[in-house]
C-alpha cells in the first residue's frame, strides 16, 4: 500500500473512534441529567389537560358519578415486588409517580440498569398508565417493551431494571 492510502485509513479510523467517543459522552450525559424527551415529558405532565367543550359545561354534580365509577375498580397502591426496595408500598392518589436513580423521584430504584428518570405513573381517565422517559435500557410491562403511554392492569408486572412493581386493590 502507499503511505498516502495508509494515511486515508488512519484518519477514518480516528474519525470513526471520535464519532465512538462522542456517542459515548452524549449517553452517559442523557443518563445524568436527563433526555430533552424526559423535560418534554415532564412539562406536558405539569400542565393539565384542557377539557372537551361538552364537559366543561357539565356541573360537578354531574361529572362526581362519573368519576367514582370509573374509579371503583381502580388500584390503590403501588407495590415493589422484586429488586432493592421490594416491599415497599406508595398508595396512589392521582399525583404522577416519577421512577428513576434521581434523588427528585418518588420511587428512587439504586439500580444500575435504571435512568435517573426511567418512567412515569399517571392516571389518566379512571387508569393507570406508564410511560418510559427515554431510559437507556427500557420498561417492560409484563414482557412487552414500553414504546409509549400504555395502561397498567392491576397485578401486571412493571420492570425497571432489576426492580417490578404492581398496582394492587
Amino acid at each position: 500500500m502507499t503511505p498516502f492510502t495508509l494515511t486515508l485509513i488512519k484518519l477514518a479510523f480516528l474519525a470513526v473512534l471520535w464519532l465512538f467517543v462522542i456517542a459515548a459522552v452524549g449517553v452517559i450525559r442523557a443518563d445524568l441529567f436527563g433526555s430533552k424527551a424526559a423535560a418534554k415529558a415532564a412539562s406536558r405532565a405539569a400542565q393539565p389537560p384542557r377539557p372537551a367543550k361538552a364537559a366543561a359545561k357539565q356541573s360537578k354534580a354531574q361529572r362526581a358519578p362519573q368519576r367514582s365509577s370509573a374509579q371503583h375498580g381502580a388500584p390503590t397502591k403501588l407495590v415493589v415486588v422484586q429488586g432493592e426496595r421490594a416491599g415497599t408500598v406508595i398508595d396512589l392518589t392521582g399525583v404522577p409517580i416519577t421512577i428513576g436513580r434521581a434523588n427528585d423521584a418518588t420511587l428512587v430504584v439504586t439500580d444500575d440498569y435504571a435512568s435517573s428518570r426511567h418512567a412515569r405513573l399517571y392516571a389518566q381517565d379512571g387508569q393507570w398508565i406508564v410511560e418510559d422517559l427515554g431510559s437507556t435500557n427500557g420498561t417492560y410491562l409484563g414482557r412487552t417493551k414500553v414504546s409509549r403511554p400504555m395502561p397498567v392492569p392491576p397485578g401486571v408486572p412493571v420492570r425497571i431494571g432489576k426492580t417490578v412493581i404492581e398496582l394492587r386493590k
